[in-house]
């Protein structure tokens, strides 16, 4: 049952560190390779770079919530929800 999750290969969830810029400061962000996939995949529908992306995410996240404890973690939400879309389109189409 797990083997299509299970089979995974190793370097999809090798954690990457990039460094971005945030309200002006520079700050690293570790996530594995497949969300940086995914995150730039939705960069690229924006019409953004990712970097301008990461930034108007924050900015915008940071204007509706307040104080954002955890970017990382917002950003593989923002992924899920990403794909749930995705799969959703394609369902209807």
């Amino acid at each position: 049952m797990c083997e299509i999750y299970s089979s995974t290969p190793p370097p999809e969830y090798e954690q990457i560190t990039r460094s971005v810029r945030l309200n002006g400061l520079v700050t690293s962000i570790r996530l594995e390779r497949r969300f940086w996939a995914i995150l730039d995949d939705v960069a690229k529908q924006e019409e953004l770079s990712l970097g301008k992306f990461l930034a108007t995410l924050h900015e915008e996240a940071y204007s509706v919530h307040g104080e954002i404890s955890n970017f990382a973690s917002l950003l593989r939400v923002v992924c899920t929800t990403y794909l749930v879309k995705y799969q959703s389109a394609e369902a209807v189409a």
